[in-house]
């Protein structure tokens, strides 16, 4: 079994700011990825004040083998209080970016598309200077559900691949690599003034060639943002670390990603898809982008 290595090490957090803003989201009945997933960065993201919603319920209605959110065949309704909830978190938390994630829903005849957009007007009807991520789900190729979702206009919308295409059957089983690339596709030709970001997760057992030949494929469906970072095993029923990459490796793929074209690319063992999400308000300024109205 491969061992933890001293670069992954996290400083232990500040509990009373991690405390407070866990009592926002539990008095509001709201859910993060960051405690779902059991993320490595709670710690500082908490302390900074920021958090990733998880909209649509705890339950995925996919079980990928990575992933320590829980699998539920028939999830619940969902919940029509949640947007309203959501926007007031974010005025409580007086943030100026927020990113709205979920649960797949394949249960849902849009894959929930339309709680991605209720939640969206919420935000921009309380807090209208805030900036607004996505983190879609494939929506399993519904593009009529992903013209709704862009409708509303985010500023970016993030569609994660995870991981090389050799490696879906075992990682992603319920995934389709191709579709995910078309989804960032059809992404740019329909909203062209969005901000469109996936992420990478390594130590699975994929090859330096094969991060590379993803990163190609992302720059070829004109995709601006990439974040890559380690693979960590939720629990023993989860997939096993394969290896722990090196800090160097990391510097050569961002390296490498600058050269391809992307806007920004953050590649470290604990980078995950929303860590220093809000830098995209700086993104936004130096590559300004505005919507086409004709």
């Amino acid at each position: 079994m491969a061992v933890k290595p001293d670069w992954l090490r996290v400083k232990a957090p500040q509990w009373e700011r991690v405390g407070s803003v866990k009592e926002i989201l539990r008095d509001l009945g709201l859910n993060t990825v960051c405690e779902e997933a059991s993320c490595p960065n709670i710690g500082e993201c908490f302390q900074a004040g920021t958090a990733t919603f998880l909209i649509m319920g705890q339950a995925c209605t996919r079980a990928c083998p990575y992933c320590d959110i829980d699998f539920e065949k028939k999830p619940k309704a969902l919940d029509p209080t949640e947007p309203e909830n959501l926007a007031e978190a974010v005025r409580r938390l007086r943030l100026n970016h927020v990113v709205i994630t979920s649960v797949n829903r394949d249960d849902l005849p849009d894959g929930g598309a339309s709680q991605f957009v209720r939640c969206i007007q919420a935000v921009r009807a309380t807090s209208p200077k805030t900036t607004i991520e996505v983190l879609i789900p494939d929506l399993c190729g519904n593009w009529g559900a992903l013209e709704t979702i862009l409708q509303a206009s985010p500023e970016v919308l993030n569609h994660n691949t995870e991981t090389v295409p050799s490696l879906y059957r075992r990682v992603r089983p319920q995934g389709n690599y191709q579709r995910s690339l078309e989804l960032l596709h059809r992404t740019r030709e329909l909203a062209p003034w969005v901000y469109t970001k996936s992420g990478l997760m390594v130590g699975l057992g994929e090859t330096d060639a094969e991060i590379r030949q993803v990163m190609q494929d992302l720059r070829d469906v004109d995709c601006d943002i990439l974040t890559i970072g380690q693979y960590l095993q939720p629990s023993q029923k989860h997939l096993k670390v394969d290896s722990f990459v090196t800090p160097a490796q990391f510097d050569a793929w961002r390296q490498f990603g600058e050269s391809l074209g992307f806007l920004q690319i953050v590649s470290s063992p604990l980078t995950r898809s929303s860590y220093h999400a809000e830098q995209v308000r700086e993104l936004m300024e130096r590559y300004p982008r505005f919507k086409s109205y004709e």
